[in-house]
């Protein structure tokens, strides 16, 4: 069975997201450049998809399974990764 979110919201320094299993995540938005440079109304266009959050505005794509792994924005080493 695939954990998956079922609400998110934000702080200054985090990223909450709420799982169907009852946990709550707290990341810090510094693992997601993108999201730490998006304005508060860019952050709220989001969509849960069954393994993950998508921000098409922002063309980022977050799995709940990196998460409860530990891992932040792999794109670091791309090209095209912002900095």
């Amino acid at each position: 069975m695939t954990t998956s979110a079922n609400a998110l919201r934000f702080d200054d320094d985090s990223m909450w997201v709420h799982l169907d299993d009852g946990r709550v995540l707290s990341v810090p938005l510094a693992w997601f450049p993108r999201l730490l440079a998006a304005s508060p109304d860019q952050r709220a266009r989001y969509a849960f998809s069954p393994r993950g959050i998508h921000w098409d505005d922002l063309d980022e794509d977050i799995s709940i399974d990196g998460l409860l792994t530990g891992h932040g924005d792999l794109t670091r080493g791309r090209a095209d990764a912002p900095v």
